[in-house]
This record gives structure tokens, C-alpha cells and sequence, in this order.
């Protein structure tokens, strides 16, 4: 029977490249400003499962896009798509027809420049995180596993 620590160590996947861990932050990364909300999760799992990457890894960079940033991200994602779209006009909406046709009608107008918007950012997004999410992979491993740092000595068996 395999130790927790091991089970835990190929959960993580720590045994794999800084490379590839960071290959795993980037594609979390490019879904956290994908336009498809609420499906972000099953996007995760969905690579992670496809490409057998760290869950963990792909998850960290998926959290980009957390209740603090979701605003911003929203604003940033409509106003990068109008931009390369050239259109300058804001977005209103009225509060006062709420169903599901009215909101429907509201929102269509804003789709396009939303989910090129949501493009561009996660390709932006997911370049800039690895070769950022490499160089500390890189460095942490190297500082784990320097003399420097002595290993602990095994604890002590009170039975």
C-alpha cells in the first residue's frame, strides 16, 4: 500500500518538469479569461483530464478569475473586444424588462466584442503566465533542493 506522501506527490504531480507545470498554469490561466462563464470548472477538468496535466497547476491559473477579480476581468474582456472592433459606444442596460427575451436582447449586441475580447485576453494571458510561472518552478526547485536546505529528520515513532 502506497504512503499518503506518495499518493499526494503523483496528485501534484511533482515529479514532472517545471515545464510542463508551468504549460499546465498557462492553459489555467487562458480559461480563467475564457468567455464561457460557469463553465470554467468543467473546462479545468476537461484539460486536465485530455492533456493528463496538474489539476492543481491548471486550477491555480483558473483562479485568475475569483469574485475580486471578475468585475475587472468582465470590463477588461468587453472593452478589448470594442477596441479591436472599433466600436465606441457603452454598454446600457435597462433594469426595467428584466425577462429572459428582454435581457436576451440587451446583451446580444455585446456578445461579439465579448468573446473576442475573452480570445485575445486568455492568449495574452496564458503567454504571459509561463514563461512567468516557469522562472518559479524553476527557482523554487532549485531552492528546495540545495544543500542549503537539510532534509528533516524522520519523526519519532511514541508507541
Amino acid at each position: 500500500m502506497a504512503s499518503f506522501r506518495a499518493h499526494l506527490k503523483q496528485v501534484l504531480h511533482l515529479q514532472e518538469s517545471p515545464k510542463r507545470t508551468a504549460t499546465a498554469f498557462a492553459i489555467g490561466t487562458a480559461i480563467a479569461f475564457c468567455p464561457f462563464y460557469g463553465f470554467h470548472t468543467l473546462l479545468a477538468i476537461g484539460c486536465t483530464w485530455g492533456f493528463r496535466l496538474n489539476f492543481i497547476a491548471i486550477m491555480a491559473g483558473n483562479l485568475i478569475n475569483n469574485p475580486w477579480t471578475l468585475i475587472p476581468i468582465l470590463g477588461a474582456t468587453y472593452w478589448t473586444g470594442a477596441l479591436l472592433l472599433g466600436q465606441t459606444e457603452t454598454p446600457s442596460f435597462d433594469w426595467h424588462d428584466l425577462s429572459f427575451s428582454g435581457i436576451y436582447e440587451q446583451v446580444l449586441p455585446y456578445a461579439i466584442p465579448f468573446a473576442l475580447g475573452g480570445i485575445v485576453l486568455s492568449l495574452i494571458g496564458s503567454l504571459l503566465a509561463y514563461p512567468t510561472a516557469c522562472y518559479f518552478i524553476s527557482k523554487y526547485r532549485r531552492v528546495g533542493s540545495s544543500p542549503d536546505h537539510a532534509p528533516l529528520p524522520p519523526r519519532d515513532r511514541l508507541s
